[in-house]
């Protein structure tokens, strides 16, 4: 079995984070970033959110929870996806994450998320390590149990929209571009948590409540 990215840093003795988002493509509802430190090597059953059932990743959270030394969640909110754009916003919500960990990490993993200065800013020393490798969500378990919780905790979000705002489906689609949410789109116009910067959903106009 193939070593997982963070095994070199946990044999120098580094608390690693890996870090995670979810929801950077959606037209709707904020990113919410995750950030996970295990206590080191081990038989982490934890995978990449996206290939997980509700059921698996529902167990899998309370595991992580469990078992980790650190974890936290950092949101940013759809208005700051409109204001920065979803880079920026995705950056925004990392920071928050990784501010919430104690003890702090001293080296960094995320799935391709290139998040040099925010880690900088952050990060105890200058030197501190940082890898984003693509797909480091199916090679590094820091990592997939930080999917894991991002996309728990932004899925809830979601859900409790539904309430708020019934008619566009968010309990099922999550605000992301289904043939459902367009056609809602299409019906109702965007709703208060619609990104409106993003094209699909900016050539509705704004929001009038009925």
């Amino acid at each position: 079995m193939k070593a997982p990215l963070e095994a070199e840093w946990w044999d120098l003795g580094l608390r690693v984070a890996g870090v995670d988002e979810a929801g950077r493509g959606a037209w709707a509802g904020p990113v919410v970033a995750a950030a996970v430190i295990l206590p080191g090597p081990g038989a982490y059953p934890f995978a990449d959110s996206k290939t997980l059932t509700p059921a698996e990743r529902a167990a899998l959270e309370s595991l992580v929870k469990e078992v980790a030394l650190a974890f936290a969640v950092g949101w940013a909110s759809h208005e700051e996806v409109d204001r920065l754009g979803v880079l920026q916003a995705t950056h925004q919500a990392a920071l928050r994450a990784l501010a919430q960990l104690t003890p702090r990490p001293q080296a960094l993993l995320t799935d391709y998320l290139r998040l040099e200065p925010v880690w900088r800013t952050y990060a105890e020393t200058p030197t501190a390590p940082l890898c984003a490798p693509p797909k480091a969500d199916r090679l590094s378990p820091s990592v997939a149990a930080a999917s894991i919780l991002a996309k728990q905790a932004r899925d809830r979000y979601m859900e409790a929209l539904e309430a708020r705002y019934p008619g566009y489906g968010f309990a099922q689609h999550k605000g992301y571009g289904t043939p459902q949410h367009q056609a809602a789109l299409r019906h109702l116009g965007p709703c208060p948590e619609h990104r409106l910067r993003f094209a699909p959903v900016a050539r509705l106009g704004p929001f009038e409540p009925g």
